[in-house]
């Protein structure tokens, strides 16, 4: 917790005597171990915030926490479809590691056959367990029973004949309120928690509330455009009224917030669809996302416009935060010292993208469709077989339109050789 300003006698020597010094003259009490909520956005683009600089949408609350947190604007999601970047997320891997690097199984297969790489794989839940953490699922989650990911309580029962395939009974939170959440915290008061609170919000459909929609209505000449503007705004709305429940019980202080995306969301003027270039992309559209870390009792609030940052990162830093270290497989960094300024020692940053449909519940290789990495401010995208590549200046084109790869053959090898041993 912060030093507070109590006051304990001392002695000193002199004419004066015995003197009281305040108790922030002394080196603070380092926190204990935080309570964790990690707050995942569901098809969102990376500019779709007040704090990002969207002239339209509002999003009073999550701009609160922006201030309030250490964010990253550069952080990247390894793959940009929910499922795999939702598994990276939960255990620290990126997709070719953990297998699960679609959405569905290949047609006609059970789908409950790809759980046995979630049972394989130590998950967040399950290590902080060691900890005494209890935990609890809210939002969406792919991988049946949410006891399946090692939570100790929460929403999704899993059943695929019930509905279940992302989220059944989880995905009520957020669009039909978080009181399953805040009952939870109130049956576990005085223990340390774990809450997964990942909304289908603003996901389609995008059916937000007429009084947010009629904010939108004029501000573009597209419906569907307005309503998922609407969408992000009720989804802030969700956020703060979370963030505000931590307050009232007295829990923010000593509570570390992670808030990602899951991947990126172009909308569609047209349709509730996703445009090209983003959701199922290699390209910014598709993988960029703020990450923000909240933690009062530790952190000093800062933005960071520089460091590359991957929600890859989150489970090492969270387990640091937690008294616990990463498994060697995990190659995220822990970002409590980058958090305070020290230099991430980062020199590329790397995702994958493969098939909605998973060819091969057992092997990565089958399903792949691009790598990427990013150094500094170039961005190459590399093609499964390698033969097609495309390069950026993110800072000077930060929406990829003017593909240098031609004008830059040796920037294009430079990082081609970086993409093959990672690969």
């Amino acid at each position: 917790m912060r030093a507070a300003r109590f006051f304990v006698p001392c002695i000193v020597v002199g004419l004066m005597g015995a003197a009281w010094l305040p108790m922030s003259a002394f080196a603070a009490e380092p926190p204990g171990r935080p309570n964790i909520v990690m707050i995942v956005s569901d098809d969102q683009g990376w500019t779709d915030y007040g704090f990002m600089g969207h002239p339209h949408i509002q999003t009073p609350h999550l701009d609160r926490l922006a201030a309030q947190s250490v964010t990253f604007t550069r952080g990247y999601v390894p793959s940009s479809l929910c499922r795999p970047s939702l598994m990276s997320l939960i255990t620290g891997l990126y997709p070719h590691q953990h297998l699960v690097t679609g959405n569905d199984p290949p047609k006609g297969t059970d789908r409950n056959l790809i759980l046995k790489h979630v049972r394989r794989l130590p998950t967040l839940p399950k290590l902080l367990a060691e900890k005494g953490y209890v935990s609890f699922q809210a939002g969406k989650w792919w991988e049946g029973n949410y006891s399946e990911g090692g939570f100790t309580a929460g929403m999704t029962h899993g059943d695929v004949k019930r509905g279940g395939r992302h989220g059944d009974e989880g995905l009520a939170i957020g669009r039909q309120g978080n009181l399953p959440v805040y009952d939870f915290l109130g049956a576990h008061r005085g223990q340390s928690f774990f809450i997964w609170y990942a909304p289908m919000l603003p996901h389609a459909p995008h059916t937000p509330p007429e009084r947010l929609l009629a904010k939108y209505r004029d501000k573009t000449e597209s419906l569907h455009i307005a309503r998922y503007w609407a969408m992000c705004e009720w989804w802030d709305e969700q956020c703060g009224e979370l963030l505000g429940h931590l307050d009232k019980q007295g829990l923010a202080e000593n509570t570390l917030v992670v808030y990602v995306t899951d991947n990126g969301w172009i909308q569609n003027a047209n349709n509730q669809q996703f445009a090209p270039r983003s959701k199922r992309s290699p390209y910014e559209g598709g993988i960029r996302t703020p990450i923000m870390l909240r933690w009062p009792a530790r952190l000093k609030p800062r933005r960071d416009e520089a460091t590359l940052v991957s929600s890859l990162d989150l489970t090492p830093t969270i387990l640091a935060a937690c008294g616990l270290s990463p498994t060697k497989e995990m190659s995220g960094l822990d970002l409590l010292d980058v958090a305070a300024g020290q230099p991430s020692g980062r020199d590329t940053l790397f995702g994958e993208i493969y098939q909605h449909d998973i060819p091969d519940i057992d092997q990565a290789e089958p399903g792949l469709m691009f790598r990427w990495c990013i150094q500094g401010d170039w961005k190459l995208i590399q093609s499964a077989d390698g033969k097609r590549r495309e390069l950026y200046n993110l800072k000077a084109d930060p929406r990829e339109e003017k593909d240098l790869a031609a004008a830059e053959p040796e920037r294009v090898k430079l990082l081609a050789a970086k993409i093959k041993p990672w690969q």
